[in-house]
């Protein structure tokens, strides 16, 4: 584990960089709502990044701006979503014949599909706990998931406060791309109840997104 410094769109992005030996990819892991106490050391983050890392990736955890010691303040999900761009940009830079895995956990789960789309050499979401419930300042608008065409893997907690696994479901119906939804049993939002469930469904949906990202048309 490497703690790195990122230049981020503001500044500086705290961040910790794991590496595999031989990776085949590598996966950019957003962790959730920075007010609500969310850092790239919450558990369901630390979890996604070891599922990253079993599946044969290299990891890549971030704080966002205003965060631990990331330089800035907490911009309503746009200029996160614009730190994740940055975190996937280095990424890019460092590993540039790897294809990516854009991946987030809550809030950090609509900045990876904020971020995720613009960069070409992405081939898949990984979004996991994803709320369905607007908040004040994320209208969790679930247009943009469903015109995608990327691949899309969810992970959702069988007792999720915020989108059920029925209406996740719901909510994908009529998606342009491949979508693939797995439900960890008796966990509710944080997934505290079954981390190792949550890291199991996270390597699966990861081997998943390689596979099905391979065999889509060029975007």
């Amino acid at each position: 584990m490497a703690a790195i410094d990122l230049r981020g769109p503001i500044g500086r992005l705290e961040a910790l960089l794991e590496e595999v030996a031989s990776p085949r990819f590598a996966a950019l892991v957003c962790h959730p709502h920075p007010l609500m106490g969310g850092t790239m050391h919450t558990h369901a983050v630390h979890r996604i990044a070891k599922a990253a890392r079993l599946a044969g990736g290299v990891s890549l955890r971030f704080n966002y701006r205003g965060v631990g010691l990331s330089d800035g303040s907490y911009d309503r999900g746009r200029g996160e979503a614009d730190d994740a761009g940055a975190a996937l940009a280095f990424l890019a830079g460092r590993y540039p014949e790897l294809p990516r895995l854009c991946c987030g956990f809550s809030f950090g789960a609509f900045a990876a599909l904020a971020a995720g789309p613009r960069d070409p050499g992405v081939q898949g979401l990984l979004l996991a706990g994803l709320a369905l419930a607007p908040v004040t300042d994320l209208p969790r608008d679930l247009g943009p998931l469903r015109a995608l065409r990327l691949p899309v893997a969810v992970v959702q907690a069988e007792h999720d406060q915020f989108g059920s696994p029925g209406q996740v479901r719901s909510a994908l119906q009529g998606s342009a791309g491949p979508r693939r939804v797995a439900v960890v049993r008796h966990a509710t939002h944080l997934f505290t109840e079954a981390l190792d469930d949550l890291q199991l469904e996270a390597e699966a949906a990861a081997g998943w997104l390689l596979d099905a990202g391979t065999a889509q048309p060029a975007r």
